[in-house]
């Protein structure tokens, strides 16, 4: 073996030793809730698809439609010949669902960060990161250049506390956090964050990756409870509820156009297809004539939480926290056994001694489903 295969090679065992290694599972997706994987059928809880738009015919006819007028590809960078027509409608949307004066879309939300962040930092500036937020956010903020810190998950006491010992130090700060944070399900604290970015002048932004669209009557976390939290810089993905593919920014005119003229992950990437485009903006429409159907994964999600003796929902994203990376992945095998597709999720996605089972509720996930998952997952998976 050359050096090459050899450190290759000696990575990966060492990742099995640990119950770490992962492998890529051929999955078919029927319609928004059965998959079938590995020859079996499975009703899956570990998708994103929270309001199975990925399958809708009003989207895919949307896409459809958009493949005929635009062609399968944008052909260029957006700021060459990419920017199809279909773009500023979107843009347009988004904004006015965030109440925003403009927007920027990305090729996706992991571009999406790894792009705003270093437009807004720099090597004088300070970034400051939930622990728990998601990955992109912190590999935005090690693009940056910046110094970045951590402050434990949604505690303002120590985000303040931060803040008054170094805010003096940096011309500019940057708060970094989710809206809904992928893992656990639970929600940032953003009128609290808001507030005190604005006490220090600092600035902050949410990743509502996993809000739009299932949250706030859709509009996502900003917008949580019937109120609204003025958040300058509101990110978030087109293929999570959506059911499409890219991400966002909304933010006020003048840094959008910042934006859309230093972030390196527009100016350098391919535009999205106009499908993912057209199909994005049918969702919007949906989301918009709908609200009821829009609080269903929530919903759901909230019914499983109480039959399964767990902390009521707040998002569609609920964790089964076992602990152990080989009890997680036989819980997981225990459910699919049962008919179920419940992925162990393990570090370092998660922090150690934290391995779960990451259940995600869809509006079309059928009740009675739900309430089985939740007694195998009372009676046998939490029992001990």
């Amino acid at each position: 073996m050359s050096s090459l295969d050899q450190f290759a090679q000696s990575k990966i065992d060492d990742l099995k030793g640990r119950n770490l290694y992962r492998a890529m599972a051929e999955t078919l997706r029927e319609d928004g809730i059965w998959v079938e994987r590995g020859g079996r059928r499975l009703l899956s809880f570990s998708c994103n698809d929270y309001l199975n738009f990925t399958q809708h015919p009003a989207i895919k006819q949307a896409a459809q439609q958009a493949i005929e007028k635009y062609g399968a590809g944008s052909g260029a960078s957006r700021l060459v010949t990419g920017n199809h027509p279909l773009y500023a409608e979107l843009e347009a949307r988004l904004a006015a669902v965030k109440q925003t004066e403009a927007a920027c879309v990305f090729g996706s939300g992991y571009l999406a960060n790894a792009g705003i962040i270093p437009v807004l930092a720099g090597p004088k500036d300070l970034v400051l990161a939930d622990e728990l937020a998601h990955a992109c956010l912190f590999a935005g903020a090690q693009l940056s250049r910046g110094k970045v810190m951590t402050f434990r998950h949604n505690d303002l006491d120590h985000l303040r506390l931060l803040m008054t010992e170094h805010r003096g130090f940096y011309e500019h700060v940057l708060i970094v956090t989710d809206g809904v944070f992928s893992m656990d399900g639970d929600l940032a604290p953003l009128a609290e964050l808001n507030e005190i970015a604005n006490e220090f002048d600092a600035w902050l932004m949410s990743d509502d990756a996993h809000g739009l669209g299932v949250i706030g009557g859709g509009r996502g976390s900003s917008f949580n409870g019937n109120s609204h939290v003025p958040v300058p810089l509101q990110m978030g993905t087109l293929s999570k509820a959506i059911g499409a593919y890219g991400g966002y920014i909304c933010a006020s005119a003048p840094v959008i156009d910042l934006i859309r003229n230093r972030a390196r992950t527009v100016i350098y990437s391919t535009g999205l297809p106009p499908s993912c485009v057209a199909a994005s903006i049918a969702a919007l429409d949906l989301i918009e004539r709908e609200p009821a159907y829009a609080a269903l994964p929530v919903q759901k999600a909230l019914a499983f939480t109480r039959r399964a003796q767990l902390p009521d929902a707040q998002s569609p994203i609920v964790p089964v926290i076992i602990g152990a990376e080989e009890a997680t992945l036989a819980a997981s095998q225990m459910l699919a056994d049962e008919g179920y597709l419940a992925a162990a999720i393990r570090p370092p996605t998660v922090p150690k001694g934290t391995a779960r089972l990451r259940l995600t509720f869809t509006a079309q996930h059928p009740d009675d489903a739900i309430e089985r998952l939740a007694d195998i997952v009372r009676d046998k998976i939490l029992v001990h």
